[in-house]
């Protein structure tokens, strides 16, 4: 199918010129839509933080909750009205590409910038839970379908978490970890008064990301109706990476202010969140739960869980993630997007893409994170 070309010549070409009038209104739907997201979001974490902290509500656990979870509202948003659209599709893609894209190239890039201490150490009792999510996950999605039960479940995990959560955040002793915190959420010398325009903030980026949602979804499933992809390549793709675009400037920022605990926390806390309350509301949204296709299962799923998987090496060698592993991680998304562009357009050359990953890249890189591990393995403590 020459519709998947990544060339926008061929691209441009084979739309009908009659049709490019209505794709560049799709286009500027999506793109603003997703803006209403990105703005949304950053409106209702900038209202909740503040909230919060009027609240007594200490910067520590305002950063690994309030924020890591409000990261993760066009996520909530984009998958429950796609599933209560019918689009059951980019709902699931949503959530599963976002998790691989946070990982992958939000972690990627901010290493890039700068090496990632991972100081704090609930940092490495979250990575775990994380991959035992992402693992039940799978567990529920073996017989092809999310039910409302397994939503149910998964909620009330994400709940269970959170309070967990809480009361580790209490426990925390690290003073740097404590002020790094407390420099990005602490007290700003706001007026008393200063929570009635938090709450209205609050409202005006909940307008927005359920807007914003309506777009974006509504965009994605135009582009993939005219270029013929389907609605779960979109999802896992464009929808992804347009929803984690609050990740990606949050985690960014924090790297660039050497804030790095934020960070990473960021990732793992909104990773953990899209899968357990995110899947969760948006499996118990659907009438009949959210259907897992056969390709999201045999492969997508297991790329997610082994994204998780690899996490845990690199965070718990040195407690450091190193430019050259922020390459790595870089480097995988690409190969992992150009296999979703060759396995779309049933390219002749995706069997022999699909060799060369599994005979080469991905066992050099198994040998290459086992070495790691190996030379940091004397005197570590894997746990805190």
């Amino acid at each position: 199918m020459e519709l998947i070309n990544p060339s926008l010549g061929v691209l441009a070409k084979a739309i009908p010129t009659g049709s490019r009038d209505f794709m560049l209104v799709t286009i500027l739907s999506l793109i603003g839509g997703g803006g209403l997201l990105v703005l949304g979001a950053a409106a209702l974490v900038k209202g909740a933080s503040q909230l919060a902290r009027m609240a007594g509500i200490s910067p520590l656990i305002i950063g690994l909750t309030i924020v890591a979870y409000g990261t993760s509202a066009p996520e909530m948003a984009v998958s429950v009205q796609s599933a209560m659209a019918g689009q059951a599709d980019i709902a699931l893609g949503n959530v599963v590409g976002s998790n691989i894209f946070n990982v992958l190239v939000i972690l990627g890039l901010s290493a890039l910038v700068a090496p990632l201490v991972v100081a704090q150490q609930l940092i490495r009792l979250d990575v775990p839970i994380m991959i035992g999510v992402s693992g039940l996950l799978v567990l529920f999605s073996l017989d092809g379908r999310l039910q409302p039960s397994d939503g149910v479940v998964l909620l009330l995990g994400g709940i269970i978490y959170t309070l967990f959560l809480i009361y580790l955040s209490r426990r925390e002793t690290n003073p740097e970890v404590k002020a790094e915190y407390d420099r990005e959420y602490g007290n700003n010398g706001r007026p008393p008064w200063g929570w009635l325009l938090d709450v209205a903030v609050m409202g005006l980026g909940l307008v927005a990301l359920v807007l914003g949602s309506r777009l974006f979804v509504s965009g994605a499933i135009d582009i993939a109706e005219r270029i013929g992809v389907s609605q779960l390549v979109i999802g896992l793709t464009i929808v992804a990476a347009g929803t984690s675009l609050p990740e990606l400037a949050t985690s960014l920022v924090a790297t660039l202010r050497g804030e790095r605990d934020i960070a990473v926390g960021n990732v793992v806390g909104s990773n953990i969140f899209n899968i357990l309350a995110v899947l969760g509301l948006t499996a118990m949204a659907g009438k009949e739960g959210i259907p897992v296709p056969s390709a999201v299962l045999n492969f997508d799923l297991p790329v997610m869980v082994a994204v998780a998987v690899a996490c845990l090496p690199i965070f718990a060698t040195g407690n450091i993630i190193r430019r050259w592993e922020g390459t790595l991680f870089t480097g995988y998304y690409l190969a992992y997007a150009t296999y979703l562009i060759l396995r779309a357009a049933e390219h002749a050359y995706l069997g022999i893409y699909s060799q060369i990953m599994l005979v080469f890249v991905i066992p050099l890189t198994v040998i290459t994170l086992l070495t790691v591990v190996a030379r940091s393995w004397p005197g570590r403590r894997f746990l805190p």
